[in-house]
């Protein structure tokens, strides 16, 4: 019996390298188009927008003579005498016994800050970490709510979840901080992850009732056979089962999660957009900028993308999905 031939199209090597060379074909047009731009391209004022190097100085508190000492100066004057404390690193600036004025440089040193970007992003992951914690918890809720035996709070699910999926999340937010978070005095970080949080825990519930669903009712009549209750039947069958068919789905609502967290910027929280928004209105730089913070949602959801399918293989290799 003769070999049937694979289509070259259809080899993995081949088709990787097409591939590779489409991207690389795709950047060179990029590169080309953009240096026809009429555009001065600031690549070299990037960095600092992660970290840069901040001078720190030590004033003299009045004028007087300074003294100096071990680890300290001394600064004697009219309105007193004042030991000033040197910390190591620091170069002084002044010589023993010399006339100083006050807010005078005493000593000086520099140091690393973290710049606006870094400040965006700790920010968007702890808006995006809240609501996610938020978004489950709620989820869970709204998903037994979804299944039970209770038609009120079935209804209450459901009106729920069909509100908050037929509006626009921008709304939503507008709507919880500008009522809501004013009625009870929320802060707006706060305000900005709970939006988010109610936003995808009706996603998450849907998605969590659909697998819990999936599972077949004999495991269920089995169960209740051994003498299990609901809670144990559901926190040891059904759950578990449930979760690891969900997982590529709930992962997916984390990435989405993340990237719609850009949103809160519109309430005044200081996220990667924001800063994004700030940077280009500083520098007219927004090319530079907005890929910058493009690339650094992708590190991100990127990375959530990778943790999800090694935990979806670990969950194949343990069987149950």
């Amino acid at each position: 019996m003769t070999k049937k031939h694979q289509p070259i199209l259809e080899n993995k090597t081949v088709g990787h390298i097409v591939a590779v060379c489409f991207f690389i074909i795709l950047g060179y047009s990029l590169f080309i188009a953009s240096t026809n731009m009429n555009y001065i391209w600031k690549w070299n004022s990037v960095p600092k927008y992660f970290a840069y190097q901040k001078e720190v100085t030590i004033e003299a508190p009045f004028d007087g003579i300074a003294v100096l000492k071990n680890n300290s100066i001394e600064i004697k004057g009219e309105s007193g005498v004042k030991d000033i404390k040197i910390p190591s690193g620091y170069k002084i600036l002044v010589g023993n016994n010399e006339n100083v004025y006050q807010d005078d440089d005493l000593a000086t040193t520099t140091t690393w800050k973290q710049g606006p970007i870094l400040n965006g992003l700790f920010v968007t992951l702890e808006v995006s970490g809240l609501a996610l914690v938020i978004a489950f918890i709620l989820a869970s809720i709204l998903a037994f709510m979804r299944i039970s035996n209770y038609y009120f709070l079935k209804d209450i699910a459901t009106f729920y979840i069909a509100v908050i999926r037929g509006t626009p999340l921008l709304v939503q937010i507008f709507i919880f901080y500008f009522i809501i978070a004013t009625i009870f005095s929320i802060e707006r970080f706060y305000a900005g992850a709970i939006s988010l949080g109610l936003f995808y825990g009706a996603y998450i519930a849907e998605v969590l009732r659909g697998a819990i669903q999936s599972i077949d009712k004999g495991q269920t009549e089995a169960a209740k056979s051994l003498g299990m209750n609901y809670i144990q039947t559901m926190s040891s069958i059904i759950m578990p089962q449930a979760f690891k068919r969900a997982l590529p789905t709930l992962v997916g609502e984390t990435i989405a999660l993340v990237k719609d967290s850009s949103l809160v910027s519109v309430i005044s929280i200081t996220d990667l957009t924001k800063v994004g928004r700030e940077i280009v209105s500083n520098t007219f730089s927004p090319f530079e900028t907005w890929l910058v913070i493009a690339a650094i949602y992708f590190a991100i959801t990127f990375s959530l993308s990778i943790i999800g399918r090694k935990i979806e293989n670990r969950m194949k290799q343990q069987g149950g999905m």
